[in-house]
């Protein structure tokens, strides 16, 4: 018995060896990547094979304490199409996620942040996950390249095509492809492919570079860049519509003072409003194009007030009906975008104010014109006023100390100062040592909790969701603190609707953000509203929506009591600023004082009031024509024809159409 017993053992530790000796031998070496964040290095991207078909991915990056720490396998079949896959980790605001997809014979099922279901399957199909890897692209590119109508088709459901493949030689001599892909978002995606297998992924500051590519990861940036100007120019060429004279027939009109006038004749002479006449019923100027505006609202062209811009989000400004900008922090070739915008080369609004970041060094720096010291913080200062900058944003990772040296620098310069509040510090002593104006509301919260918190990291939302509830609109505290913003004639940018669908949307649920038009969007950005902003489970759900509440009460309450508040979105162009103003009407502000803001007193605030913010003769003709009234009703901001800015009318169902979004009709 003794011996059969050994050798049983000894049977049984073989096959363990074997069996782990086999699959160390299927393993590969790890393929890395370099996962680039606004220039800096933030994490890795890194891929084995773990079998003839299956694979293995890690991935993590960091941004001011978020970031996606991943873990992903896949299985594939021979034709190259997903069969199996589970991810888990946390996504980039750090809430876990755990999502699996299995099909065979015939079936698939499947569970993610929408929910678990179960279809018919073939194998013929990719399926798309939630957050996950970058794994994905490589896999849809490699299926694209292989397809002979060039098109993959999505499970459960979607298609995506490729637009162009380009072979370029690189100055190493190293011949690579450029694939351009649409269908899953609003932007055309590009994926870098040497011998069929991903080299790079640059999509705006997020670059994910092969290593052994790392050294050409500028020249791969810059050739992309080259061909989606290309792109971008052809789409101006398509939709722009150089106008002449235009007359506007019978169309009611948004006044500077917040009235209504009612069936106006609007002549538009090239960029110049011309006339606005009180409609006579028939055309007197048979020289001009005819636009009937009967029972639609003709208004300003509006400011969004907090802005990142790139090439790609022009677009959506001027569908959504925003014409003017400020740029709240950006690279230093902003003016070189801006210049386009003007020219019509690629379609954007006006840049009107331009505002240079600084940051200070640390773990959690904006990565951006980062200091070390405040030598190096007042030079910055002047280097932006070299390049005619307007506004200095000062953030999170900046010393207490140095706020009133760079304050009294900026205004030196006749340049404002704005920003986050630095970490240990409040809002209170931020605009007593020079801060014209605080962006985001969640900062004015912190000011009444105190200054221990380490607001450069995600605290700075966590504080305010858990706290927020707790302040007093009526205590002393408060009351004075909107005083000194008063007394101060300090500028609030509140964005409101990024802390909505931060503290209120559900994982698993359609963000209230966003639910009115996820069903319009392209599939990634219909995937990520569903994510549910901010970790939050058990009481912490009513917690935060509580808080969020109390956020708008005071933005009301803050109106009320005179102080300057601007619609800016920090966000998605166009549609998160309709929920911007949709929100200041929930809070209680009175439609016709939302529109103002987004308008006349917009413009006065960036000195651009002689041209812009409002219809009268004499001015730029930045217009937009709304179906329906906003002014009973302000979610009709959400439904623009057209915009003309600069001398061009554009189509929003055109520029829409141009990014996969359907129109709202």
């Amino acid at each position: 018995m003794r011996s059969y017993l050994t050798f049983s053992l000894l049977f049984i530790v073989f096959m363990s060896c074997s069996e782990s000796q086999k699959s160390e031998d299927n393993v590969t070496e790890k393929i890395k990547y370099d996962v680039v964040f606004r220039e800096n290095l933030a994490g890795k991207f890194e891929k084995w094979s773990s079998g003839d078909s299956s694979f293995k991915y890690t991935y993590n990056y960091t941004d001011r304490g978020r970031g996606p720490e991943i873990t992903e396998e896949i299985v594939l079949n021979d034709d190259n199409y997903i069969v199996s896959e589970n991810i888990t980790g946390v996504n980039y605001l750090k809430d876990s996620i755990s999502e699996n997809f299995k099909g065979a014979n015939g079936s698939a099922s499947w569970k993610n942040p929408m929910g678990e279901d179960e279809a018919e399957f073939d194998g013929d199909k990719l399926y798309f996950r939630h957050d996950g890897s970058p794994a994905v692209y490589e896999i849809l590119a490699q299926l694209l390249v292989n397809s002979d109508n060039k098109k993959v088709d999505l499970y459960p459901n979607g298609e995506v095509e490729l637009v162009d493949n380009f072979s370029i030689t690189l100055s190493d001599s190293t011949s690579v492809n450029l694939v351009m892909i649409k269908g899953l978002e609003m932007n055309p995606r590009y994926i870098w492919l040497k011998d069929n297998a991903m080299i790079a992924s640059i999509s705006g500051n997020l670059h994910i570079v092969r290593e052994d590519f790392s050294a050409l990861r500028k020249e791969l940036q810059s050739l992309q860049s080259t061909y989606e100007d290309e792109y971008l120019f052809k789409i101006s060429k398509e939709v722009s519509n150089q106008i002449d004279k235009v007359l506007i027939k019978n169309v009611n009109v948004f006044s500077k003072d917040g009235s209504i006038l009612e069936n106006q004749d609007v002549l538009v002479d090239g960029n110049i409003i011309k006339s606005i006449k009180p409609s006579m019923g028939k055309v007197l100027n048979g020289t001009a194009q005819v636009i009937d505006g009967t029972n639609k609202t003709l208004l300003p062209g509006m400011f969004d007030m907090h802005t990142h811009n790139t090439k790609f989000r022009g677009l959506l400004h001027l569908a959504g009906g925003v014409t003017s900008v400020r740029d709240l922090a950006n690279n230093k070739q902003l003016k070189q975008l801006s210049a386009q915008f003007d020219k019509n080369e690629i379609i954007g609004p006006n840049i009107v104010t331009f505002c240079g970041i600084i940051d200070g060094s640390g773990p959690f720096a904006n990565q951006r014109n980062v200091v070390d010291n405040l030598e190096e913080g007042l030079a910055e200062i002047q280097s932006y006023k070299d390049l005619d900058y307007d506004q200095i944003k000062l953030y999170s990772s900046i010393r207490p100390e140095w706020v009133k040296p760079l304050a009294a620098k900026a205004h030196e310069l006749n340049m404002r100062v704005s920003g986050h509040i630095p970490a240990y510090m409040t809002a209170s002593k931020a605009i007593e040592q020079g801060y014209n104006e605080i962006q985001h509301m969640n900062m004015l919260f912190l000011n009444f909790m105190t200054d221990t918190i380490d607001t450069r990291t995600p605290l700075r939302f966590t504080m305010v969701a858990n706290h927020g509830v707790e302040l007093d609109l009526k205590s002393k505290e408060y009351l004075d603190f909107v005083e000194l913003l008063k007394s101060k004639d300090i500028l609030v940018d509140a964005t409101m609707a990024i802390f909505e669908n931060m503290f209120v949307s559900q994982k698993g649920e359609p963000s209230p953000t966003y639910s009115t038009i996820m069903n319009r969007l392209p599939l990634i950005e219909q995937r990520a509203f569903y994510s549910g902003g901010l970790p939050k489970s058990g009481i912490k759900v009513a917690l935060y929506k509580e808080s969020y509440q109390n956020m708008l009460n005071a933005l009301y309450d803050m109106h009320q009591r005179g102080v300057s508040i601007v619609p800016g979105t920090d966000g998605l162009p166009g549609f998160l600023y309709h929920r911007e103003l949709e929100l200041y009407e929930k809070a209680g502000i009175p439609t016709v004082d939302i529109l103002k803001m987004a308008t006349i007193n917009s413009a006065k605030i960036t000195g651009t009031s002689d041209t812009l913010g409002s219809i009268e003769e004499g001015k730029n003709a930045d217009l937009i024509l709304i179906d329906g009234n906003p002014v009973n009703n302000i979610s009709d901001i959400r439904k623009v024809e057209w915009t003309i800015k600069g001398g061009n009318l554009y189509f929003a169902e055109e520029l829409y159409n141009k990014m996969g979004i359907k129109h709202f009709k």
